[in-house]
């Protein structure tokens, strides 16, 4: 098995105000049909009201972060799944449910895991 992670920025998910609770339903929907298949890791949404920070090395904690993840937000799911075309699947499956597309990305493999 492999592990995927799905995600979409917030800026993505572009729906009306009115359509929201929908939204939220089919996406629990989609994550509960992944337990019950047995591929469900973890998902989650950022709490974007919350700012990130740097931690180093030393534990110096700054108001930073990496330039390239200035704009990380949205939504994420992580599935472990037997191929990529499955993941494929269950990222379409998230698509419909969030009303927009998703990024997949595969975790490289981990021994421990």
């Amino acid at each position: 098995m492999t592990r995927y992670l799905i995600s979409f920025p917030s800026a993505a998910m572009d729906v009306p105000e009115e359509e929201i609770p929908d939204v939220a339903r089919d996406a629990h929907a989609v994550i509960q049909e992944a337990k019950a298949a047995g591929v469900y890791i973890f998902s989650g949404g950022l709490d974007e009201d919350v700012e990130p920070v740097m931690v180093a090395g030393d534990g110096t904690v700054t108001d930073d972060t990496y330039p390239q993840s200035k704009e990380l937000n949205g939504g994420f799911a992580i599935i472990d799944v037997p191929s990529r075309e499955a993941a494929l699947e269950w990222a379409a499956r998230i698509a419909v449910a969030c009303r927009c597309s998703q990024e997949v990305r595969q975790f490289q493999f981990d021994p421990l895991v």
